[in-house]
């Protein structure tokens, strides 16, 4: 199969700066391995530039979908006609496709990646008591998928405390039985901790919580891939935790984000 011809579909992997963006390396292995001729395309405009962008994206109408990354979630998904109620509850969108009359549909596979990477891995989250640090664009998905997939209690931790009040006040409105509250980044009397910040992209970050406070019983997940064993994971390992690190999470999105794209379109008779 040739890639890339005039019936291809286009997909588009939205970012800025684009340059670490690993979905489009691995959705064209996807193609070339399913024999289909589409492509993915890494782009990237300055945010001065968003508007003109998305109409000229929204213009190209063999574009079907695009997957977004940071800064844009929030703008992409204020585009968007409709959306799951996983992109509506934190209102961010991480994938968005093109419906037939030419509007947008988001979705968010953050948290769905994540919950579905920690099952694979064979890690429990029912009844379970969470420390999440991090309630940014990644946290507030994943503290919502926790609550619902039956956390019991979930502390929560950001630098930006505010943030983090907020969004414990919106997932204890969604999912009352989630005991969820604002605390200090302690795992102590956890079950699970969970790095949910960029903190250990760079070797001389600090640690994203107290690891002194860690016991061997407790499991250690950190969504960062880059380094796959972060200073966090190390530490843990150190201290006999099980650790999950993040690639997990993305390979389980990139599941469900083929499926989101019809990638195979099998819903639809393409000529």
């Amino acid at each position: 199969m040739m890639r890339g011809t005039g019936k291809a579909d286009i997909f588009v992997m939205l970012a800025y700066p684009v340059g670490h963006a690993k979905s489009p390396g691995i959705f064209n292995e996807i193609f070339e391995q399913r024999g289909l001729d589409s492509l993915m395309v890494p782009l990237s405009c300055r945010p001065q530039d968003f508007e003109v962008f998305w109409a000229g994206l929204t213009a190209a109408e063999n574009v079907r979908g695009v997957i977004i990354s940071v800064p844009y979630k929030t703008l992409v998904f204020d585009k968007c006609a409709a959306a799951h109620d996983r992109a509506a509850r934190v209102k961010s969108a991480n994938s968005v496709r093109r419906q037939a009359d030419g509007s947008w549909y988001a979705d968010n596979f953050d948290g769905v990646g994540f919950i579905d990477g920690l099952k694979a891995g064979g890690h429990m989250i029912e009844g379970r008591r969470i420390l999440q640090v991090g309630a940014g664009g990644a946290g507030a998905s994943l503290a919502y998928c926790l609550a619902e997939a039956g956390a019991r209690e979930i502390r929560l931790c950001d630098v930006d405390e505010a943030r983090a009040g907020e969004l414990a006040r919106l997932v204890n409105a969604a999912f009352p039985a989630c005991a969820i509250a604002v605390g200090p980044a302690n795992p102590q009397g956890m079950d699970m901790a969970i790095n949910a910040t960029p903190m250990g992209l760079k070797p001389d970050d600090p640690l994203p919580l107290d690891v002194s406070r860690l016991t061997p019983a407790m499991t250690v997940v950190d969504i960062i891939m880059e380094p796959v064993e972060t200073p966090l994971l190390k530490a843990a390992k150190a201290i006999g935790c099980p650790v999950q690190p993040g690639r997990p999470m993305m390979d389980f999105q990139v599941q469900a984000m083929a499926e989101f794209f019809d990638i195979d379109r099998k819903e639809r008779n393409h000529g």
